[in-house]
């Protein structure tokens, strides 16, 4: 994520480090984006390095066709993350991969896409434009359980059946279709409740999640990093709020040997470990977050692939 206008990417320098670069290594940004941590790992590989691009945006994959991808080093694929296993050229396993989670900022400050309730637009949220449902399309067609389960499960929104329950009644008369007008409905349901938020910033985090089933990716992209990753290659991940960065800290703990059990009840057997957590969870720093607020909910995770 960056700030807005121009892209910065977050916690350029401690993820690169987190990476361990080899100069003819082979790795793999997940996320594009706009490029930052990409330009910032190719300029780090020899002339045998390979670096490897994927992103689910067609406007990304677009500057990523304009610039890093007309170099030799480069291979850059369209679609998600999730997919990599399905990516040939990775068959040969990676020293590296890494994984910026969320919604990026090119997306949030391009108000057509229908991310951010700052400005009306038509209420899309997908990161892929080229397939899926809309947002609208999901409020359309989902049940009041369905909204109000989503709305509880990835925007930890407690005002959830009430919202869904003004969404059902008001699409009866005509459908959802602009952010303003989802906005508008939220806060008539809720308020204001938390001094300096949104009152619709967790029912937008949750629609967005569920459209592109962000947490599902996450965990799949997961699986198919530990199975790419070569012995001693780094794992890199990002990301912007306690759902994503809940689901990468208990994937890297459940693959550290750990017992895992309860006080109450015997310790399951554990498990051989694959993985282990270099370091403690990274913030960005004060200097960063005043230069960049959108990465003050950062989290970095690096872990290493063992034998």
């Amino acid at each position: 994520m960056a700030g807005r206008d121009v892209h910065i990417p977050v916690m350029l320098d401690e993820a690169v480090e987190g990476l361990a670069l080899r100069g003819n290594g082979r790795y793999l940004d997940g996320t594009f984006g706009r490029g930052g941590h990409a330009s910032a790992i190719l300029a780090r590989l020899s002339a045998e390095g390979r670096l490897f691009l994927m992103d689910r945006d067609p406007s990304a994959i677009a500057v990523a066709e304009a610039g890093l991808a007309t170099d030799p080093r480069v291979a850059l694929r369209h679609d998600n993350f999730a997919t990599m296993g399905e990516w040939p050229e990775l068959a040969e396993g990676l020293d590296g991969i890494l994984l910026d989670l969320g919604v990026s900022s090119p997306q949030l400050d391009d108000r057509s896409r229908g991310f951010s309730f700052m400005a009306d637009a038509p209420l899309d949220m997908r990161m892929d434009t080229t397939r899926g449902i809309s947002a609208a399309e999901f409020l359309a067609e989902a049940s009041e359980f369905d909204i109000a389960d989503v709305l509880w499960r990835f925007g930890e929104e407690r005002f959830s059946r009430r919202i869904a329950k003004v969404i059902v009644e008001r699409r009866a008369t005509a459908p959802i279709t602009r952010t303003a007008e989802l906005a508008e409905l939220v806060a008539g349901c809720v308020g204001r409740r938390e001094p300096g938020k949104n009152p619709a910033t967790r029912t937008f985090q949750a629609l967005r999640i569920r459209v592109n089933a962000e947490l599902d990716s996450v965990e799949r992209g997961l699986e198919a990093a530990l199975e790419l990753l070569t012995i001693g290659g780094r794992l890199a991940v990002i990301s912007f709020h306690s759902l994503e960065d809940r689901t990468v800290k208990q994937f890297i703990r459940s693959h550290e040997g750990r017992v895992q059990g309860s006080r109450r009840g015997p310790p399951t057997e554990a498990k051989l470990a694959r993985l282990k957590s270099v370091g403690k969870a990274i913030f960005p720093s004060d200097a960063e977050v005043a230069a960049n607020p959108r990465s003050r909910s950062a989290v970095l995770r690096v872990a290493e692939k063992l034998a």
